[in-house]
């Protein structure tokens, strides 16, 4: 725990949804959902306007649906949020060699490993340039938390949604937290919040009062000892620069459950080599193969083969995978399937491999996880996404993605509102212009084409050498130690 409130966490707000509606000028102040949009898709982020239905991330896209039937659903475009994380990132490794990133759109930042910050003035100047710099650079708003550790930072930047900044002094951890509800704090998900509350523990300040033997007796030693520090506001952890990767995986649920056989092979071997793709793309191999399938009644099986070295060949990960399917039963239908590698390494022996088609090496292992029907379903928790054949790691899967950038030889740069009927309509508009038309055209007219996404900012204040020289003009509540100031 440190003596000044050097940790910041940054979280940009409504990510996907946010740039949505700044890369389109007609959804701008309207409720927009962004997520898989078949049967089976669920939200991955919905902005502010769409929140206020009571739409958020993780909830199935029918009941999104169903809350607010006038906002605009579309499908995720990860080639436009990872460009834009990749400027947030920019700008967060100037203030330090120390960012730890959690997702695309979060991350902690040490600022005194950068000599940034090193007292709360110090603190609070470096967070209100970040967040100018992010809305000058992106078009887009962050909230960021202050805190003399990583739990707390985070606590913060939370507290401070929408577009705002709150700095939690160090040595007030204990009174911030007492009110809060336990849900706050890392690791009490709705199971465990659940478990405390039929036991009488609804809020931080009751962990504190049942003490650390009743919390290990509840919670086990491991979880309980841990809960009852933070219940305290302690977190010695440190924000750590490179978090190795422990797997690269793929997966895809369906619109319809699948049957045949022969398609769910298929669907397998198609999945190896995108997984393969990621593999080659992060300059890694793999020493074990995974097969995840999730059956009709929501049961999730999982399989695993242990290869004798690692690889980062598409026909041994392929072969594995559908030695691994031989031994799962699909009867009834599949709803979900992937393939992820695990054992990762910087470094292939292809000459392991010469044996590798039809032969299951000797320290395979398999792993069955039964869940119960009707149980978690398809859902995003903490950034993790299952990605249907709606999003932008396949766009081919429809032709024209409702959210997607197209371009027209006579009427220029647009995006799919919609598209059925062998028609698809499009409204023309660019990040910077006005609030476009919409026309509609035959599916297969020559004159349309999928397009790449436009900046969100065609012209970028430049910060190369910032922070040195970053106008300090900034909007949006700025707090410390949980009052506000303007």
């Amino acid at each position: 725990m440190r003596a000044a409130p050097t940790i910041l966490h940054l979280d940009m707000d409504a990510f996907y949804a946010s740039a949505e509606q700044a890369a389109k000028p007609s959804l701008r102040g309207k409720p927009v959902v962004v997520g898989g949009l078949g049967p089976r898709g669920v939200v991955a982020t919905a902005s502010y306007e769409a929140r206020r239905f009571g739409v958020h991330s993780a909830m199935p896209m029918a009941q999104a649906r169903r809350l607010a039937p006038n906002a605009a659903y579309l499908v995720p475009r990860f080639l436009l949020y990872r460009t834009v994380s990749d400027q947030v990132m920019e700008l967060l490794g100037r203030l330090s060699p120390l960012v730890e990133p959690l997702s695309l759109d979060e991350a902690f930042v040490d600022l005194e490993a950068g000599g940034t910050a090193d007292d709360t003035a110090s603190a609070l100047e470096i967070g209100e340039q970040l967040r100018t710099a992010i809305k000058a650079v992106t078009g887009l708003t962050g909230s960021v938390g202050l805190a003399g550790s990583k739990m707390l930072a985070k606590i913060a930047s939370e507290e401070a949604k929408p577009n705002g900044l709150l700095l939690i002094e160090p040595g007030t951890e204990r009174e911030l937290l007492a009110p809060m509800s336990v849900r706050i704090l890392p690791g009490v998900g709705p199971a465990t919040a659940d478990h405390l509350r039929r036991a009488g523990m609804t809020r931080v300040n009751d962990l504190v009062e049942a003490g650390e033997a009743e919390l290990v007796r509840l919670l086990g030693k491991a979880h309980g000892g841990s809960l009852h520090r933070m219940a305290f506001g302690y977190d010695d952890r440190p924000v750590v620069a490179e978090r190795d990767a422990k797997s690269v995986s793929v997966e895809d649920t369906f619109d319809a459950d699948l049957h045949d056989r022969v398609r769910v092979r298929t669907e397998v071997e198609r999945l190896a080599d995108r997984c393969v793709q990621r593999l080659r793309g992060a300059g890694r191999s793999g020493r074990t193969v995974v097969l995840k399938v999730r059956r009709y009644d929501f049961s999730t099986l999982t399989r695993s083969e242990t290869l004798r070295g690692p690889t980062d060949d598409p026909a041994v990960v392929r072969e594995a995978a559908a030695r691994l399917l031989e031994a799962v039963d699909t009867t009834g239908g599949v709803r979900l399937l992937g393939v992820g590698v695990t054992g990762l390494a910087d470094y292939t022996q292809e000459d392991l491999f010469a044996q590798a088609a039809g032969e299951q090496a000797a320290t395979g292992e398999a792993a069955e996880e039964e869940t119960a029907a009707g149980g978690d379903g398809d859902k995003l928790v903490d950034g993790a996404r299952e990605e249907t054949r709606e999003t932008a790691e396949q766009p081919a899967a429809r032709r024209w993605p409702a959210g997607h950038d197209v371009r027209h030889d006579t009427y220029g740069h647009g995006w799919v509102q919609g598209s059925g009927v062998g028609r698809v309509t499009v409204r023309f508009e660019e990040p910077e212009s006005a609030p476009g038309r919409v026309r509609t055209f035959r599916i297969d007219d020559p004159e349309l084409q999928p397009a790449a996404p436009l900046p969100l900012v065609r012209n970028p204040v430049d910060y190369s050498s910032w922070p040195a020289s970053l106008p300090k003009s900034l909007s949006g509540p700025v707090s410390s130690g949980g009052e506000s100031r303007p």
